[in-house]
């Protein structure tokens, strides 16, 4: 079922990882998961971008996108992050064999989509588009998601705690490299003319 551990990795993580581990979803549950949860922040960044507008530093005067922008730019996030994910389930599922773990495809998409939700539910804050709020958010959301990711990685990947937290902190170092990757693209996308548009600019 969609969602159906979302409240328990928010409120007894280990346990929660347990009961997924016991009891594996088809990979499509699993990739309808990821694909519903990673429209809260495409959805949540075109509303306050196009709609409710942010206040820019030292500035009273709020900025909006353009309606045509706010939709590109939400469904290019949508679809980075979709890749994202996907990319960090691959890592995970490729660097298994370094720790003597075997899971399935299905196991790594479980891995990297339920880590991955604290982040996208981060994005809600984008409904109260002030910079100094979201990045509050965000560290929590990011913190809350490497958490995750250490705690599930013994638990799903069937191995012992120690390797666990090499694992883990291997793939964190990837997810970063990812996030950077993903960062460079952009700036290179909006250098060549692809970039936001503001409204009445």
């Amino acid at each position: 079922m969609i969602l159906n551990h979302l409240m328990g990795l928010y409120t007894q993580p280990k346990k929660e990882w347990q009961n997924i581990e016991k009891n594996h979803e088809s990979l499509q549950s699993s990739l309808s998961h990821v694909l519903l949860v990673a429209l809260i922040p495409a959805l949540c960044a075109y509303i306050g971008s196009a709609h409710i507008g942010w206040n820019p530093v030292a500035s009273s005067e709020k900025l909006f996108l353009t309606t045509h922008s706010a939709i590109l730019m939400s469904i290019a996030m949508y679809f980075g992050l979709l890749v994202g994910v996907f990319a960090l389930a691959y890592l995970a599922h490729w660097m298994a064999k370094t720790f003597d773990a075997k899971p399935t495809f299905t196991q790594a998409i479980e891995l990297a989509s339920y880590t991955a939700t604290p982040m996208f539910m981060v994005g809600l804050s984008a409904l109260y588009p002030e910079l100094w709020f979201m990045m509050t958010v965000g560290l929590f959301g990011v913190a809350y998601s490497v958490y995750l990711l250490y705690t599930g990685v013994p638990i799903i990947m069937n191995i012992p705690e120690e390797k666990g937290f090499i694992y883990s902190s291997s793939l964190v170092t990837c997810g970063l490299c990812l996030l950077v990757a993903l960062m460079a693209t952009s700036v290179i996308l909006w250098s060549n003319g692809f970039g936001p548009e503001l409204a009445g600019g």
